[in-house]
């Protein structure tokens, strides 16, 4: 089986709204076994558009990385991320 990925790349544009977001996501991220690979950090955009963040997380597998962003506990994290900025979020399969 091989491993997921979300790749994400964030404007935050009220930072008080989106530690919100920051403080209760993680209880989706653990319960499906994400592990970060990359979160924030100096980045240089080589081509297209960008945004200042960009986060990757690890998921054992397809399903864990799907079932994590549709489960209850990051959609209501998710929601407090609304009008906090905005995020390209897209979950692509390992090789």
């Amino acid at each position: 089986m091989s491993k997921a990925y979300w790749i994400a790349h964030v404007t935050v544009t009220d930072t008080d709204q989106y530690k919100h977001y920051a403080g209760d996501a993680p209880v989706a991220f653990k319960k499906y076994g994400a592990v970060f690979l990359a979160r924030g950090g100096v980045s240089e955009q080589m081509e297209g558009m960008g945004r200042p963040r960009n986060v990757v997380v690890e998921f054992p597998s397809l399903g864990a990385a799907r079932d994590c962003y549709n489960s209850a506990e990051y959609q209501a994290a998710r929601a407090k991320r609304l009008g906090a900025g905005e995020a390209d979020i897209v979950i692509v399969e390992g090789v």
